[in-house]
């Protein structure tokens, strides 16, 4: 697993590659997984600690079993999805406030975290009435777009 930390616009990012296969990477930003999609898939040769060799079939059952395991985030975003509706940061940045706990009532409108990106307090508002049934992030915890940071039932 290969790790590198970046900062972009002021935000620190570490980056975990944990396995290469053909045109898809499975990393952690934060220790929030990804699948990220490569316009191009990464030579093997050049880069032979994060690429996982092509294998053949009868191995290839195997390999699928420690793919669930990063996929585990993915089926408790599914749990989510499933006991509400997910609230998702609109845009990279970091968790200034967490408004709300789980257990709590909250109407349209509501301000339920602030994420500060570019310099600015942004309030994120909940688009669904119902109650809070997970918060996924902390204050302090950076975020990408799209990253769930709470469910509401």
């Amino acid at each position: 697993m290969n790790k590198y930390q970046y900062k972009v616009q002021g935000v620190d990012y570490e980056v975990e590659i944990e396995d290469v296969e053909g045109n898809i990477a499975k990393v952690n930003v934060n220790g929030i997984p990804f699948e990220v999609e490569l316009k191009q898939p990464i030579n093997a040769a050049k880069h032979p600690t994060i690429v996982r060799p092509k294998v053949s079939a009868p191995q290839a059952a195997p390999a699928a079993a420690p793919t669930a395991a990063p996929a585990q985030p993915a089926n408790q975003a599914t749990a989510g999805a499933v006991a509400g509706n997910a609230v998702k940061a609109p845009l990279p940045g970091t968790i200034n406030a967490v408004m709300v706990k789980v257990g709590d009532t909250v109407a349209v409108g509501d301000v339920v975290v602030v994420l500060e990106a570019m310099k600015m307090q942004n309030n994120i508002e909940s688009e669904y009435a119902g109650t809070v049934t997970a918060v996924k992030v902390n204050q302090g915890d950076s975020v990408m777009e799209g990253t769930v940071m709470l469910t509401i039932g």
